[in-house]
């Protein structure tokens, strides 16, 4: 217990019986003049002051008082009153301090052995706490003295801080008692530490005993603190060999808030900063790079988000730690990124595993990076660096997944999951460099299409209700015929009409590969719903009329394209859905097959969508693909051509195509650049030297 808690418990007592002594004094003795007084004579000086000293005796041999308490005030009372109380302060601290300095021997002719610290502690307390209430009970007997002579004299300690000044210089600053204090207390902590139970009040008594004596940061911090960062030096090296980084990182955060509560339990509030500094210091900052090298990675491939929460709170209190987690966190995404796009094998799979692995990284950042900005910014630098090492190909890619999806149409998901979707490919995209502009304005295009055919659909299904022309189809403005049936084509003037009507001067094109249409089937299972092209949609409605055609009938009647027939026929008869029994069997379609309708087709499903067979791409169509992007980054290479001649005026052209490829974030053939150099010069932006045609100069 501190001596303020020993002073706040005995305060009212004490107080009490000071007035209670002042009241029985007025009653006893009032003093009205100098003659109600008792005489003051040298017997009498001698016979009050052994009537107290004898009480301070009593109260510090802890023995009974002899005398009353209210007497004992009055006498000290009448003392002061006669103009002795430099005599009486004198005496009193002269008894106080013979009192202490008899305190010594039982600490110093104590044993020294090990075993007996903690009881040394404990008489060490009993000494103090007993020293606390001999100090307040003889202060509550010289109150008048305290509150008249010494608090007029302000080079005079008060009768509280004379005792502590006095425990201070005989029992504390003693060196081999110190010593003992301090390396006893030192050791409970150090066994608190290892698990062991201690006894907290003691602690907090004898280190509060330490502050209230002004010796606490001289004699036990600083050893305190220097303890603690030699066990703590050791433990983080040996748990770093013996124990993985989540098992670590648990430690050391079980670690900071066992030291915390040893603060608020029993040592002193200006020690917690250097102690939890000390701590990160030796468990943390130390071992860093070792944690982030270990022990990073391998938290992320498991998506140990509790983990990196930790490993981000932690390193957050360390200098320099974010900093260093930030970097180590960036070349994670560039390696495991760059595994993604490098890899020819993958690339069936390249852009959903993108989607796949920004979504987990976004995730980590928003839940276990607080959402830091630094971070989103060194992931978005990290995926523009991994996606752009493999020119064009991430961009073709991302180009042919959307079409996969939007061929798919909600088959796979939900207009609102398929928007979303969209949205992470866009964001996927915006990291590539290659891309210019001009083809991000053409995708942006498209998105803005598809919606304005929502509206158009909208409005058209309005115009039908109103003339009353009944929809028995889930039908769209963009789909379109070969050769139709009769009811689509009066479907299809109806939507031509009201298209012309709405947007006059325009042209209405029908884009037959677009379509797609919903078809009621009764099969002998039951009633199904077919979900298909255009052009399956074609060929099944013949169906209706006979039950078996050959390939020619087909063609004739449809007119659609032979190699467009033939993979139609092969999605409807040689696919997982197989609505049509094709003869003889085999997976391609020859023009001497014949076909008819599967009535006992089954499906677990009443809504089958029934995908067409897409074309492989060919090596030409490859090619073509690459010739449109390099249309569309000709003006980007335009650009930067002009600008960089228009700064320097002048340039050779080894010089020229060195600041070009600075400048430009994709890759570009040399003869392309040559073509372009070309295309400028024709237009009169720069011209050949006319004495050194590998010399370029700008025309303004």
């Amino acid at each position: 217990m501190m001596a303020e808690d020993i002073q706040h418990n005995q305060k009212a007592n004490f107080n009490g019986l000071t007035k209670s002594a002042k009241s029985g004094a007025s009653k006893k003795l009032t003093i009205k003049n100098f003659k109600d007084r008792p005489e003051l004579t040298d017997s009498y000086t001698e016979d009050t002051w052994i009537k107290l000293r004898d009480a301070v005796s009593a109260i510090q041999n802890s023995t009974s008082i002899k005398y009353n308490l209210e007497e004992l005030y009055q006498a000290v009372e009448n003392l002061c009153s006669y103009k002795v109380s430099p005599v009486l302060y004198k005496q009193l601290r002269q008894v106080c301090e013979d009192h202490i300095q008899a305190q010594i021997h039982q600490f110093r002719e104590y044993p020294s052995s090990s075993l007996d610290s903690l009881s040394f502690l404990k008489r060490m307390n009993r000494c103090w706490q007993d020293h606390c209430s001999q100090t307040i009970m003889i202060r509550s007997i010289f109150l008048f003295l305290d509150r008249t002579y010494i608090l007029q004299n302000s080079l005079l300690p008060s009768i509280w801080d004379t005792g502590l000044e006095l425990f201070r210089t005989h029992i504390v600053s003693d060196g081999a008692v110190q010593s003992r204090t301090v390396e006893g207390i030192l050791e409970q902590i150090e066994r608190e530490r290892n698990g062991e139970t201690v006894d907290r009040s003691l602690l907090r008594s004898l280190l509060g005993m330490l502050s209230d004596l002004q010796v606490y940061k001289d004699s036990f911090e600083q050893r305190f603190l220097t303890e603690t960062n030699r066990l703590y030096a050791a433990e983080g090296q040996r748990l770093m060999q013996e124990r993985d980084v989540p098992e670590y990182l648990h430690h050391v955060s079980r670690r900071l808030e066992e030291e915390n509560d040893r603060v608020i339990s029993y040592l002193d509030q200006s020690t917690q900063k250097p102690l939890i500094a000390t701590v990160e210091k030796q468990l943390l900052g130390e071992h860093m790079n070792a944690i982030l090298q270990k022990g990073l990675w391998m938290l992320l491939d498991e998506n140990r988000v509790c983990e990196l929460t930790l490993l981000y709170e932690l390193l957050s209190k360390v200098k320099g730690g974010l900093m260093t987690l930030l970097q180590a966190w960036r070349d994670y995404i560039k390696s495991f990124g760059g595994e993604i796009v490098s890899s020819p094998e993958k690339d069936k799979e390249l852009v959903q595993e993108l989607l796949d692995f920004k979504d987990k990284m976004d995730h980590v950042t928003q839940r276990c990076f607080q959402r830091n900005d630094n971070f989103i910014n060194a992931m978005k630098e990290a995926f523009e660096n991994f996606i752009n090492k493999r020119p064009n190909k991430p961009a073709e890619l991302i180009a042919k997944y959307v079409d996969s999806k939007l061929r798919a149409g909600n088959k796979e998901a939900t207009e609102e999951e398929l928007e979303r979707i969209l949205d992470k490919i866009m964001i996927i995209f915006r990291f590539i460099h290659e891309c210019g502009a001009a083809f991000t304005s053409k995708l942006e295009g498209m998105f803005k299409d598809m919606e304005l055919s929502k509206d158009i659909m909208i409005q058209f299904k309005q115009v039908c209700v109103r003339r009353y022309i009944l929809l028995n189809t889930q039908s769209c403005v963009c789909v379109c015929v070969c050769v139709c049936v009769l009811q689509m084509v009066k479907l299809q003037e109806v939507c031509k009409l009201f298209y012309l009507g709405k947007h006059s001067g325009r042209k209405l094109q029908w884009q037959p590969t677009l379509g797609h249409a919903v078809l009621k089937t009764e099969f002998k299972e039951g009633k199904k719903e077919l979900q298909v092209s255009l052009f399956q949609t074609l060929v099944l409605l013949m169906f209706n009329e006979s039950d078996e055609y050959s390939v020619e009938e087909i063609r004739t009647a449809t007119g659609i394209e032979d190699g467009e027939l033939k993979r139609t026929l092969q999605s409807l008869a040689c696919g997982k859905a197989r609505v049509l029994n094709k003869m003889p069997r085999g997976k391609d379609v020859e023009d001497a097959d014949r076909f008819h309708f599967n009535s006992d087709f089954t499906h677990k499903l009443f809504r089958i969508k029934i995908n067409q067979i897409q074309m492989k791409e060919t090596v030409e169509e490859q090619v073509s693909t690459t010739e449109r992007v390099f249309q569309d980054r000709q003006y980007q290479i335009d650009a930067a051509l002009v600008r960089i001649m228009k700064m320097r005026k002048t340039l050779s052209h080894n010089l020229l195509v060195s600041e070009l490829y600075n400048q430009l974030k994709f890759p570009v053939k040399p003869a392309d650049l040559k073509k372009r150099i070309e295309s400028l010069i024709d237009r009169d932006y720069m011209e050949r030297d006319k004495e050194n045609p590998n010399q370029y100069h700008y025309v303004a």
